[in-house]
C-alpha cells in the first residue's frame, strides 16, 4: 500500500473548508499525526483479510455473572466458545451513554465503568480484531462539549448545527418520525439544535474544522486502544446544507476520503466500514473508487432479499441481485449481515423488490409477531423504514405448528447463504446462539428495535447453550460446523471470485473460485421444504466428480436430491 503524501490530506481540508481555513486545519492535523505515528507503528501488525475471517457482533454486556466485569465475562465466553469459531468481535458501544442502548455517547475516549475497562478491552484484543463504532454524526446532550455549548462558550459555539429564523428543511432526507430541530435555552437565548435521530443526541457540526480534528483524534486514539476495524455510524447524515437532502453530500465522501487517507498513513492495518440503511446503489457509493473510501460497506440489502427469498421459495431476484454484485477493487469487500442490534432495513431493499412484495414481506413479519418502525419521507407522510424482530422469527412463524428441527434447517439455511456470498460475514450475537423475539422487552423500554436485544445471565445461558435439544444448541452447533468449513477453503475468500448460476427458483446457487483461481467451490443452497434434485455434471461437467461436501466431508455423487433447506457446499477437484 503506497502511504499517502501530506499534500493529498492538506487538499481534502483546503476542498472542505477554503484555502485559508484549509492550511490551517493542516498545520493542527500534522500536530495530531505527529503525536500518534509513533504510538501506532508497533501495532502495524494485522494480516489481510481472509476467508477464516468472520465477525461477531455484540454488546459488552450481553452477558453478565457475579464477580466479573461484562467485558471479563465477554472475554471468558469468547476465549472458551469462539476461539476457532469467529475471528473479530465488533463491540457495540461500549461508552458512557445516555440513551439509544450506547449510541448517544457521553465520553468518545471512556469505557462505562459499568461494563469494564480499556485493560478488559486490551485482553480481549490479545485473541480476536476488534471493531469499535465511531458513533460521530451525533453525540449526547450530556456530552462535555454540548454542555459547554448550552453554557455559550465560545470554543464550542459553532461545535453543533444551528438552525435560525425559519428556513425551507422539506428536502431533509429523516431516518425517524421525530423533530427534526429540538430547542435548548442558553445564556443567550433559545436556540435550535439539529438532531437527526432524538433529542438527546445533537448533530456534530462538521462545517467546524475544529470538529472534524477531534473526531480524527477520536478514531487515532481508539486503534492506540486497539480497534483494528472501525464502523462509522449513520455516516451518510454527517454533514447538513440548508437546501439539499442532507445525505450522501460530497462533503460527507470527502470526510471519509480524509479518514482513509489518514488511517492509511499512520495505521494502514485499520479497516473502516461504513454503515448507511439506504438503497443499494447509495450504499455501495461508500466504496468511493477501490482505494480512497472505505474498505467494507454493510450489505443492507441481503437481510431483506434473503428474507423474501425464503417467504416466496423463490431465489430469482437474490439470484438477480447477487449476479450485479460488483467490487470497484481487490482492496474491498462487503460486510454481509442478516442481523444486528438494530431491525431490517427496508429501504434497501426499494428498486429491488416490487412494492408488492416489500408489503407482503411487512405482513409476514408482523405476523409472525414482529413490529413496524417508520420514518417520514420528503413529503412528511410516515412510510415503513425498519422490521423489528429476532431474525430466526422473521423465517419462521413462532406461533405455526412446525417442528423446530425445520425452523433450525430454515434458519441455517439463510445463514449459510451470507456465509458463502463474498465478502466478511458479520455474525449478530442473537443469530449465533439461537435466540427468540423479545416482545417483553419492548414492553418494559417501549422501543421496538428491543425486540432483538435481549441480554442474559451467564448460568442460564450456558445451560441452554449445553442442553442438545435447546435451540440455542442446535444452531450454535450448526454454526461452527459452517463457519469452519468457511474458513477451510479459500474459496470464500473476501476478495474471491462469485458466479451465480440457474439452478431452479428454489435453489440458491454459486460458484465461490479463490483469488488464485486454485480452488472453486459449488454453493448450493435450497430455499424450500421440497427436495430438489441435482444433476451437477450438467453444471461442472463430469470432470469434477467426485465431489466432496466442506460442511461434513462426505463425497457426493451426482445425481442427488437436496433436502428441504439443505446446504451443500462442494469443493470442485479434477
Amino acid at each position: 500500500m503506497t502511504e499517502p503524501d501530506l499534500s493529498t490530506l492538506h487538499a481534502h481540508l483546503v476542498a472542505l473548508y477554503g484555502e485559508s481555513a484549509g492550511a490551517e486545519a493542516f498545520e493542527r492535523l500534522r500536530a495530531i499525526l505527529s503525536r500518534y505515528q509513533d504510538r501506532l507503528a508497533a501495532s502495524h501488525h494485522a494480516g489481510e483479510l481472509s476467508e477464516r475471517d468472520s465477525i461477531l457482533i455484540t454488546y459488552a454486556d450481553q452477558l453478565n455473572e457475579p464477580g466479573r466485569s461484562p467485558f471479563q465475562t465477554l472475554a471468558r465466553l469468547s476465549e472458551g466458545y469462539l476461539s476457532d469459531v469467529v475471528t473479530g468481535i465488533h463491540i457495540l458501544p461500549f461508552f458512557p451513554y445516555s440513551s439509544d442502548d450506547g449510541f448517544s455517547v457521553i465520553d468518545y475516549q471512556a469505557v462505562n465503568p459499568q461494563i469494564g475497562s480499556w485493560d478488559d478491552i486490551k485482553q480481549l484484543g490479545r485473541s480476536f480484531r476488534l471493531m469499535f463504532d465511531a458513533v460521530i454524526n451525533h453525540c449526547s446532550v450530556q456530552h462535555e462539549w454540548f454542555q459547554a455549548f448550552l453554557q455559550d462558550d465560545s470554543h464550542y459555539c459553532e461545535y453543533f448545527v444551528v438552525v435560525e429564523g425559519n428556513p425551507d428543511l422539506s428536502r431533509v432526507v429523516r431516518p425517524r418520525a421525530l423533530p427534526l430541530l429540538t430547542a435548548f435555552e442558553t445564556p443567550s437565548g433559545t436556540k435550535q439544535v439539529w438532531t437527526t435521530f432524538s433529542a438527546d443526541q445533537v448533530d456534530l457540526n462538521f462545517q467546524n474544522p475544529a470538529v472534524l480534528l477531534e473526531i480524527i483524534e477520536t478514531l487515532l486514539f481508539y486503534v492506540s486502544r486497539g480497534a483494528q476495524l472501525i464502523r462509522l455510524d449513520a455516516i451518510a447524515y454527517l454533514w447538513k446544507e440548508i437546501g439539499t437532502s442532507c445525505i450522501h453530500l460530497p462533503q460527507t465522501h470527502r470526510i471519509i476520503q480524509l479518514f482513509r487517507a489518514v488511517l492509511d498513513r499512520v495505521a494502514p492495518q485499520v479497516l473502516l466500514i461504513t454503515e448507511t440503511n439506504v438503497p443499494h446503489v447509495d450504499n455501495i457509493s461508500y466504496f468511493g473508487n477501490g482505494s480512497d473510501e472505505a474498505q467494507m460497506v454493510y450489505n443492507f440489502a441481503l437481510p431483506p432479499l434473503i428474507l423474501h427469498t425464503f417467504h416466496t421459495a423463490d431465489s430469482r431476484i437474490l439470484s438477480m441481485w447477487a449476479e450485479g454484485l460488483k467490487l470497484p477493487s481487490n482492496r474491498t469487500t462487503f460486510f454481509n449481515f442478516l442481523a444486528s442490534h438494530d431491525g431490517i432495513g427496508i429501504n434497501p431493499a426499494r428498486g429491488i423488490l416490487p412494492d408488492s412484495e416489500i408489503n407482503a414481506l411487512i405482513e409476514r413479519v408482523v405476523q409472525h409477531g414482529g413490529l413496524v418502525s417508520y420514518k417520514d419521507d420528503v413529503s412528511g407522510m410516515q412510510i415503513p423504514y425498519e422490521l423489528n424482530i429476532n431474525y430466526f422469527d422473521a423465517l419462521s412463524n413462532p406461533r405455526a405448528e412446525e417442528p423446530l428441527s425445520i425452523q433450525v434447517d430454515r434458519f441455517m439455511s439463510a445463514q449459510a447463504i451470507m456465509l458463502a456470498l463474498v465478502g466478511v460475514p458479520g455474525i449478530y450475537f442473537h443469530s449465533l446462539f439461537g435466540s427468540r423475539s423479545w416482545r417483553e422487552g419492548v414492553e418494559i423500554t417501549g422501543r421496538n428495535r428491543t425486540i432483538n436485544r435481549q441480554k442474559s445471565d451467564l448460568t442460564t445461558f450456558e445451560s441452554e447453550l449445553g442442553n442438545e435439544s435447546s435451540l440455542q444448541h442446535q444452531v450454535f452447533s450448526r454454526y461452527a460446523q459452517l463457519l469452519q468449513a468457511r474458513s477451510a477453503s479459500p474459496a470464500f475468500h473476501p476478495h474471491g471470485v462469485q458466479q451465480v448460476l440457474d439452478v431452479g427458483r428454489a435453489v440458491f446457487a454459486l460458484f465461490r473460485i479463490s483469488p488464485d483461481g486454485a480452488e472453486r467451490v459449488l454453493c448450493l443452497h435450497n430455499i424450500s421444504d421440497q427436495r430438489q434434485g441435482i444433476n451437477a455434471v450438467n453444471i461442472l461437467g463430469s470432470a469434477f466428480e467426485p465431489l466432496l461436501d466442506l460442511i461434513t466431508g462426505q463425497k457426493i455423487q451426482s445425481p442427488f436430491q437436496l433436502d428441504s433447506y439443505q446446504t451443500l457446499w462442494l469443493r470442485m477437484k479434477r
